[in-house]
């Protein structure tokens, strides 16, 4: 174990994510600080007009979100819902039918708390990009330990044979 298996959010090491000016928020990964495994946790800041991650849905993974703080608009499927604090939403696994994404469309910092099942190996589809993602034994705590993350679009796939002798 880590540490102790407490943690205040207060105390939760935020670093700054995304890719500009949408996709931009402060993020927390701190499961692994309390000395969890199977389980993550992450602890999200998204600033007025912006989102931390792109329209996705997982294969493997379920997840989870507590909006502790502020409101906004949760992108589920086809649908859009409003979103406060208090609220809880669920993202369970499967396909455009599960993909979610969290806006902050509120006039606040948006804050909320993300779980999730643990897989060694997961697939993320993101259907706005035609994009997917694969990730295999990948620790997001210590990118450069090494395992697998692959983002590309089928478009460009191998053929299983290729550069085979």
């Amino acid at each position: 174990m880590a540490g102790k298996p407490v943690i205040n959010l207060a105390d939760v090491p935020l670093r700054d994510g995304g890719n500009g000016d949408v996709f931009k928020a402060k993020v927390g990964p701190f499961a692994h600080l309390i000395g969890l495994k199977g389980l993550g946790l992450m602890l999200h800041e998204v600033e007025p007009g912006a989102k931390a991650f792109p329209f996705h849905s997982h294969h493997q993974i379920d997840e989870a979100f507590v909006v502790l703080e502020g409101e906004g608009t949760l992108r589920y499927g086809d649908k859009r819902y409003p979103i406060k604090a208090g609220d809880v939403v669920g993202a369970p696994t499967g396909g455009p039918e599960t993909a979610h994404q969290i806006l902050n469309t509120g006039s606040d910092t948006l804050r909320y708390l993300g779980v999730s099942t643990m897989a060694e190996t997961e697939v993320s589809d993101y259907p706005d990009s035609g994009k997917f993602a694969v990730i295999s034994r990948f620790d997001w705590n210590n990118p450069g330990a090494g395992g697998l993350r692959y983002v590309g679009r089928k478009e460009t796939s191998l053929d299983y044979f290729d550069g085979e002798s």
